[in-house]
Parts: C-alpha cells; sequence; structure tokens
C-alpha cells in the first residue's frame, strides 16, 4: 500500500555479508576492525545538499501517509516504527553525537511515543534537559551500514562516554566520513545518506501511551507491544510524546529498513560492535589477557558475553574475575558472563556448555 516507497530488511541476517561490506574475510576478525575505530574515529562532515532532502514535507504532516512501517506480530497494536536511528548532536549530547534505536509508535498523524531504555544514553540526554525545552532530533531510516551497527551497538558508556562521536566510530569503520545535513526544521542534524528522515522533538513534558489499550485501561507493562531483543513480547508503557516538525526523504522510492526484532538481522545489529566494545573493556583492565569475545544468538544483545582469556604467567589469575565483574556492572541488564580459556573454542556453544559442565566448582 505503498507505491511511494520501499522496503527491505536481513542485510544484517549473516556475519560474513557484514563483514564483506566492510572488506573484512573472516568474520572473528571483525571486531578488531571496531576496536581500530573506537581508537580512531574520523569525524562526520557537515554538507550543505543531501539526497535525504530531496523531498521536504513540513506541512499537512502525515507520517502514516508517508513511512511504511510494518507490523511484527499479530500480537503487536499495530504497526509500530522500529527501524529509525534517532540522532541527537551538539549541545544536546555534550558536544558529541550520538545515534540509537527507539521504538515508536505513532499514535497520531505527527506525533508518537518515544521509548528510552534506562541508563541508556537518550536517557542522559532525556535527563539533562528534562523539562527544559524541546529536544531537537531526527529519526533516521536506510542509513549507511555503519550506522546501523553503531546504533544497535550501545550501552557501553565506559567506552563510548556521553559527548563522545559515536558516528566517528562509524565513519572509521566504514573508512570514510558519515555525512550530516543541517535539518530543515529543528536544530539538529540529519544523516545525508539516509532514505527516510522525521526531524522533531522530544516534550519531555507529555506523556504518550504506547498502545490504545493501555491508554484505555491505563495500565503499565501489562498488554503487548512489539517483540523485544529477549524475543518475548515487549508490554506498553506511556512515555514521552515526539513530535514530528517535518518529513524528508529521497525522490526515487525511498527504501524503508525495519529492524525484524529477535532475528539473526537484529541479534547482529546488536551485538557485533557490543563485542568489540567488551573486548575492549577487558583490554584496558589487563591488556593482553582477552584473546577474543563473543555474544552468541541464545545471549542476545543484553543477554551475555563470552571472555576467552590466555594466562601468560601466573599473576594474571584473578583479572577474569575482574574482567566478569566489571562487564556486568557497566552494561545494563547483562545477565550472564563467561570466561574460558583458550582451549575452548568459544563459537562452539558445545564446548561451551562442556566446559561449564567440567570446569565449574559449585563452591
Amino acid at each position: 500500500g505503498y507505491p511511494n516507497g520501499r522496503l527491505t530488511t536481513n542485510l544484517f541476517a549473516t556475519e560474513e555479508r557484514i563483514t564483506r561490506l566492510f572488506g573484512v574475510d573472516d568474520p572473528k576478525k571483525f571486531k578488531f576492525k571496531c576496536v581500530d575505530a573506537i581508537h580512531n574515529p574520523i569525524p562526520p562532515k557537515v554538507v550543505k545538499d543531501a539526497p535525504c532532502q530531496e523531498v521536504v514535507i513540513d506541512k499537512n504532516i502525515n507520517v502514516w501517509d508517508v513511512v511504511p512501517m510494518i507490523q511484527h506480530t499479530v500480537k503487536d497494536p499495530g504497526r509500530t516504527l522500529g527501524g529509525g536511528n534517532t540522532l541527537v548532536t551538539g549541545k544536546y549530547f555534550w558536544g558529541g553525537d550520538h545515534i540509537s534505536y527507539n521504538r515508536m509508535n505513532f499514535r497520531g498523524p505527527d506525533f508518537s511515543s518515544f521509548q528510552i531504555s534506562p541508563g541508556s544514553h537518550t536517557d542522559m540526554i532525556a535527563t539533562e534537559w528534562y523539562r527544559k525545552g524541546p529536544i531537537p532530533m531526527t529519526i533516521n531510516m536506510g542509513v549507511p551500514p555503519a550506522c546501523t551497527l553503531m546504533a544497535g551497538g550501545g550501552f557501553m558508556y565506559m567506552i563510548l562516554p556521553k559527548g563522545c562521536s559515536e558516528l566517528g566510530v562509524a565513519g572509521a569503520i566504514q573508512g570514510s566520513p558519515i555525512e550530516f545535513v543541517k535539518a530543515r526544521t529543528v536544530d539538529a542534524m540529519s544523516i545525508a545518506e539516509a532514505e527516510f528522515v522525521i526531524e522533531g522533538y522530544l516534550d519531555t513534558t507529555q506523556k504518550v501511551w504506547e498502545s490504545e489499550i493501555a491508554e484505555k485501561e491505563q495500565k503499565q507493562g501489562v498488554y503487548p507491544f512489539h517483540p523485544e531483543w529477549a524475543g518475548y513480547m515487549g508490554k506498553a508503557y506511556r512515555t514521552y510524546k515526539f513530535q514530528v516538525t517535518a518529513i524528508t526523504h529521497r525522490k526515487d522510492k525511498p527504501i524503508y529498513y525495519p529492524s525484524i526484532v529477535h532475528s539473526y538481522d537484529d541479534k547482529h545489529i546488536d551485538t557485533m560492535m557490543r563485542e568489540a566494545m567488551f573486548y575492549e573493556l577487558a583490554d584496558r583492565i589487563c591488556p593482553g589477557l582477552c584473546i577474543d569475545t563473543r555474544i552468541p544468538m541464545p545471549m542476545t544483545d543484553w543477554g551475555g558475553v563470552i571472555f576467552q582469556v590466555k594466562k601468560r604467567r601466573a599473576r594474571d589469575e584473578g583479572y577474569q574475575k575482574n574482567i566478569l565483574a566489571a562487564a556486568a556492572a557497566c552494561s545494563m541488564g547483562l545477565k550472564l558472563t563467561i570466561a574460558v580459556d583458550e582451549d575452548i573454542n568459544i563459537y562452539s556453544l558445545d564446548e561451551m556448555m562442556w566446559a561449564l559442565t567440567t570446569r565449574i566448582d559449585p563452591r
């Protein structure tokens, strides 16, 4: 029902495809390219003209008529915007730039609910500017793949603190600067190569229910919303309001890329950058001890992480416990951290289960 646009997904469905996109021949080595990008970011570049602004709609706005949002499951309360990359820049992110995913449900033609994960960079922004006025931002869809990686791979703020340039890291991953363009209606930036952009601001003075039935019953965390990262149905809450001020997009049938929640596509978007950040965390605690990290599909993005360590001398003993504790402490919601020696193949769940069965002292 959207002859004006196109839809694609599953670009990130295999690690082999993702690593080919960025010129890496072995998926196991990709995290090391990401670590190098963290150390050597390429700052974003501001441009005056951009493909994402070939069409500008700033009057009589109705997002439903323009953006081909999808319904994930039959239990969803309708179609939701699950693939938009929220971008906040400049003074609203302590001089840096932040990109993330935030689930949105357009309850009207020009306003939406806006769910924020507790403790996230977006939560820090909302807290800093709470009731101090509108927080300008853009929702970018169909962005360069390196931006998608960064939007899904957050929640490691010891490695990427507030005020950093997350798109600087994305630029280093792709080998060239991510291009920005000034938004048309708010004090924010858009990703120049995006297909669709929704401009607007977060209103921390108003709350919007994520679903009609939750609003009718006035109950939070009870009625279903679209699926979440763990593979279970999410629940509808009352959230901040996102007010739309404009929609811009490419002229020639722009592409909307929804992230299918709890798919391999979603898993890789959410974990490939996180593996790199956990590796960097371990290396900062004890340089050289950790030789690899892995987040397998069953652990998903917040479920856990596996560290592979290679002890070189007696005094290395004990640092693995520090790494596990630090990982659990600094990554919101992390449920399980595991460390194994170098003789275990962390890419084999059979070997991991064998190690857990035979090498754990229950005392």
